[in-house]
């Protein structure tokens, strides 16, 4: 394949006509994001088993492809492609519809969790590329030749990785678990865009409903701030910050700059702003707070348990050759814990306890905390060394 770049409409609407012929294609952009409020798309890259450009989305208009994402016909294949995946949903409000993940559908087949494009193609297909251009800005005209073939490479080998994969998974019988992942992801970021991204911020679960309340507030202004002033979010108000005001909850503009770290320029212009927040979310009737986060520990021995089964979880993943960060992390774990301790409802199974991950650690997990299993180290240059065994 020869290396181009696309700048003109009618040759970019026959590569989409190409596109949808081959069925398949594989994705990847280039992107600035530092200094907006959403990242700013600089390049789309896209390559069949017959053809490989770079499109330029200054000089055209690459609205056709955002439909071409959202049939039922055409499979797009990326490499961590959540930023792929959000473009489009910002331009066309739709997820989606084929998506494949090399990297997901890696740490299915391999302990390797995630594997940056240059490792996954070394591993899969003994293949060396230079990452030359990783701080390349994207958004400078002409692009050199140089450029080009760097972001060009980013998905000439995409599709023959997914040929290797998708044959050993099929082995396997693993395409169904590749099949729920890549829907998950894409689950992931419909649900950043319903809201309440705000629940997730650090410390915000010790924050009792009238805190929160603030912390609500105050994301939504930010929100809608940084958008209005196309700046990331972080700079309009830092997450410590809001944080802090939840629990400082200031009545003035002064009181609010008397923190050290709000007692800036950018801060001051937004001083009025970010009071009237505050006072407005405490204004509201306590049954529109939102309600504080439940300390839903199973016990004192919820931390003991939770490592004994982290133990048994990591050692089953790697019996089948199969990463633990993809089964399952430490919150998931706790997840398990307080369901199985509070009758194991089926309305109410966690993630552990639902579809392939099931079929992996369901069983495992139960026997291990019913003690009908016993753990003993078989071999410790192994990369399993623990084997547990039925108590008789």
């Amino acid at each position: 394949m020869s290396d181009r770049l696309i700048t003109d409409q009618k040759e970019f609407d026959d590569l989409c006509s190409h596109i949808r012929e081959a069925g398949i294609v594989a994705f990847d952009t280039e992107f600035i994001s530092e200094n907006t409020f959403r990242p700013k798309l600089c390049l789309i890259q896209l390559a069949t088993r017959d053809q490989a450009a770079a499109v330029d989305p200054f000089e055209v208009d690459v609205s056709d492809w955002w439909n071409i994402m959202q049939d039922d016909q055409t499979t797009v294949v990326v490499h961590a492609g959540r930023e792929e995946s959000r473009f489009c949903l910002t331009s066309t409000g739709q997820r989606p519809r084929l998506l494949i993940d090399v990297q997901l559908a890696e740490g299915l087949r391999s302990s390797s969790y995630p594997l940056s494009y240059e490792r996954l193609l070394l591993r899969v297909l003994n293949k060396t590329i230079h990452s030359t251009e990783t701080r390349t800005d994207w958004q400078r005209r002409p692009l050199t030749d140089r450029q080009i073939t760097y972001a060009i490479d980013d998905v000439r080998y995409v599709l023959e990785v997914w040929d290797r994969q998708k044959a050993w998974l099929g082995k396997k019988n693993r395409l169904t678990w590749a099949e729920e992942e890549f829907e998950r992801l894409l689950d992931d970021m419909e649900a950043e865009r319903a809201g309440g991204q705000w629940m997730k911020l650090s410390g915000v679960r010790r924050l009792n409903s009238r805190q929160l309340a603030v912390v609500r507030e105050l994301y939504r202004w930010r929100e809608q701030t940084a958008e209005s002033r196309d700046q990331p979010m972080r700079r309009i108000l830092r997450d410590d910050l809001l944080i802090d005001l939840a629990r400082r909850q200031p009545k003035s503009e002064s009181e609010l700059l008397n923190s050290r770290d709000l007692n800036r320029t950018n801060f001051r212009r937004s001083a009025g702003e970010i009071v009237e927040c505050v006072q407005m979310a405490l204004a509201l009737p306590p049954d529109e707070f939102p309600p504080r986060f439940r300390n839903n520990d199973s016990g004192p021995d919820e931390p003991v348990l939770g490592k004994l089964l982290a133990l048994a979880l990591a050692n089953r993943c790697g019996e089948l050759q199969l990463s633990a960060g993809i089964v399952g992390t430490s919150s998931d774990l706790k997840d398990w814990i307080r369901w199985y301790s509070s009758g194991s409802k089926p309305a109410q199974a966690p993630r552990l306890s639902t579809g392939w991950r099931a079929e992996v650690c369901g069983d495992l997990l139960r026997n291990v905390v019913e003690g009908k299993v016993a753990l003993r180290v078989a071999d410790p240059n192994s990369e399993h060394p623990l084997v547990f065994e039925p108590v008789e």
